[in-house]
């Protein structure tokens, strides 16, 4: 079984960390406008630093970043070159409401996404939109305290329904919560949470989850109602786990460990809670209240496909002591001495690709979408103007002969594929421009300066070829 002919080859961004013009045509704040540069961010991050302000002694590298609110007919061109078929993307919420649960939309912000998507149609580009990506309004934050509050689902599903109902026949793939596991390892990204002393942080958390839980199946009847040709999908950060050694016990903490991931997953894609998390509320006394009919609106709306974002795989263990030497993601993982790593210690695994896929294709038996991959890494400007990016060609080449093989060999159904970020974008976990990502080069710096000039990269020609053999030419 070869790639299907209508594969979706593509390219990913994130309003957050691309789009800048956070204060352009009644635009409201959303919680990573107030993630800083700098040590802050982390804590920030987290939830345990509450920053609902912006601060003068911080630079916010997302309140520009590489300002596609002004240059996104030009890279939409690029894009259209380069040959895509898909192009994901996310919706800005405060471009929509401000304030989040407004009483009318902001016309100009439905009106901004409106020209792009139809600007991508008019391409042959079909636009994978995420309703939200790390993306709370922070009027509903001070309102509401972010997604602890049950309130915020009719926030979200308003929201969502509007832009349902505006984009009819313009955007046909959804996402409906990005990386929604990052609740548990950023509750102030993934979910606008900040925590005073005293609080029990995972019943928080947890608390919070079912109401995204309850919030995307609630959108995913909404999509389908208003189009029956919605496809609607769950996105996950991904990645396999590993035992670090065959100890029987570290073989069931990779168990644990990918439960715990995949627990979102498995409640918007099967429509109830697995009985292992229920277990573990019970026994933590944690259990997430639910009201009357949560049940039924999770059961009746499950997702269409499962997407994730893949780049590394994960190496754990049942024994403290051996997670001295540590990767450096957001989750807790012992550095495997098997893989080479990249400058920012994330470990690079083209055939954990296959296995997650394997592993998520024979839980779910629904269409998968890899939603992000990507190489972060510094690139160099030579003085003629080129970047010559092998090391990001080498790393995509293998994970593109991952996934043929996945599909290939081991039968899995794959809708697409949309690398991170097609164009350089700020990173989420640092705030940094030179951990750059993408095949177009921006020029802009750490603090900052640059032209914002787009440069096609070495990789922008390969991946084109790429598309155009349907991933037989690597």
């Amino acid at each position: 079984m070869a790639l299907r002919k209508d594969f979706l080859w593509g390219g990913a961004t994130a309003a957050n960390q691309a789009e800048g013009g956070i204060f352009e045509a009644g635009r409201g704040l959303t919680n990573t406008d107030l993630l800083p540069a700098g040590p802050d961010r982390a804590a920030i991050g987290f939830g345990t630093l509450d920053n609902l302000q912006r601060d003068p002694k911080y630079f916010y590298p997302g309140e520009v970043a590489v300002d596609m609110y002004h240059h996104y007919m030009d890279d939409i061109e690029l894009l259209a070159k380069m040959g895509l078929k898909t192009y994901r993307m996310s919706i800005s919420w405060t471009r929509i409401f401000p304030n989040g649960d407004d009483p009318e939309p902001n016309e100009d912000g439905l009106k901004y996404y409106e020209l792009i998507f139809k600007a991508l149609k008019d391409r042959g580009i079909e636009p994978l939109v995420t309703l939200a990506h790390f993306d709370v309004p922070v009027a509903l934050i001070k309102k509401y305290g972010g997604w602890r509050d049950r309130r915020m689902i009719d926030a979200y599903v308003n929201y969502a329904k509007t832009v349902l109902t505006r984009y009819r026949g313009l955007v046909k793939h959804w996402l409906t919560i990005n990386e929604i596991n990052i609740l548990l390892h950023q509750p102030f990204v993934g979910g606008g949470l900040i925590f005073k002393a005293g609080d029990n942080v995972e019943k928080i958390t947890y608390q919070a989850a079912h109401h995204q839980l309850v919030a995307s199946a609630l959108a995913t009847k909404v999509a389908h109602e208003i189009d029956p040709d919605n496809l609607v999908g769950c996105m996950l950060a991904g990645g396999s786990h590993y035992p670090y050694s065959c100890r029987p016990k570290d073989y069931l903490e990779a168990i644990l460990r990918d439960n715990g991931e995949y627990f979102f997953i498995d409640v918007q894609a099967w429509g109830y809670y697995p009985s292992y998390a229920l277990k573990k509320f019970e026994r933590e006394q944690i259990t997430p209240i639910f009201e009357a009919g949560d049940e039924a609106i999770l059961r009746e709306n499950p997702v269409d496909f499962v997407s994730f974002s893949y780049y590394c795989s994960r190496t754990v263990s049942a024994y403290d002591e051996d997670y001295a030497e540590a990767t450096g993601n957001l989750f807790k993982s012992i550095k495997n001495p098997n893989l080479p790593s990249t400058e920012w210690g994330w470990q690079i695994d083209p055939l954990g690709l296959r296995s997650s896929l394997n592993m998520l294709y024979n839980r779910y038996q629904k269409p998968l979408f890899i939603v992000e991959n990507g190489l972060g890494a510094k690139d160099e400007v030579t003085p003629d103007g080129q970047i010559n990016d092998d090391y990001r060609i080498d790393y995509t080449r293998q994970h593109i002969q991952a996934f043929k093989d996945a599909v290939e060999i081991d039968g899995v159904d794959l809708l697409g594929y949309t690398t991170w970020g097609i164009i350089d974008l700020i990173s989420a976990s640092t705030g940094q421009m030179s951990k750059r990502y993408g095949f177009i080069y921006v020029d802009r710096d750490d603090e900052g300066h640059g032209s914002l000039k787009r440069i096609p990269k070495k990789s922008y020609y390969w991946y084109k070829k790429v598309i155009a053999s349907n991933g037989d030419e690597l």
